[in-house]
C-alpha cells in the first residue's frame, strides 16, 4: 500500500482539478496532511489576464480569485488524499461566509494559503474549510467556504 502524498505539484494539481488557464489558480500544495490541513502557493505574476482590467496602471489581484484559490486548494487536498485523479472532480461553492480582505495582493507576491477542514469526510458530499491567504506573514484574506464535491463519472 502506497503512503497518501504530502504535496501536490502542478502535474499532481492538473490530474485532479478540471480548471485550466486562465482559471488554474493555484501552483503547488503543500503540507497536505489528510483531509484536516493543507497549504496552497500561488504565484502572482503581471502576465494574468485579471491584470488588464483589475487595475490599468495598479495592478491588484481581484478578492473573488483569492477565495477560489482557497477553494481549489482544498479540492486538491481532498482530491489527493482521496486518490481522486482521474479529472473527474467538480467543486461547487455553496457559500462563502466570513470573508475578510487586509491587503493587496500584487504582482511578485507569493499567496500562500493555508486552508483546514470544519466539515467533512472521505465520501461525503458537503465539506465546509476555513481558509486564511498571507502574502510575507501579513493576512490578505481569510474566509469559510462550503462546497460540494461532485464526482463526474
Amino acid at each position: 500500500m502506497s503512503e497518501t502524498p504530502t504535496f501536490a505539484d502542478i502535474h499532481l494539481i492538473q490530474a485532479i482539478l478540471p480548471h485550466r488557464y486562465p482559471f488554474l489558480l493555484v501552483d503547488k500544495v503543500r503540507d497536505i496532511d489528510g483531509t484536516s490541513s493543507a497549504v496552497g502557493i500561488k504565484n502572482v505574476t503581471m502576465n494574468e489576464p485579471h491584470f488588464q482590467g483589475h487595475f490599468p496602471g495598479t495592478p491588484i489581484m481581484p478578492g473573488v480569485t483569492i477565495v477560489e484559490a482557497m477553494a481549489q486548494t482544498a479540492a486538491v487536498m481532498v482530491g489527493t488524499t482521496m486518490g481522486l485523479t482521474e479529472g473527474n472532480l467538480l467543486v461547487y461553492f455553496m457559500g462563502i461566509d466570513g470573508c475578510k480582505f487586509r491587503r493587496k495582493v500584487i504582482p511578485g507576491d507569493i499567496l500562500e494559503m493555508k486552508i483546514e477542514t470544519t466539515r467533512g469526510k472521505a465520501g461525503g458530499k458537503v465539506w465546509k474549510f476555513k481558509g486564511v491567504a498571507t502574502v510575507d506573514g501579513e493576512m490578505a484574506a481569510e474566509a469559510e467556504f462550503t462546497a460540494m464535491m461532485d464526482m463526474q463519472g
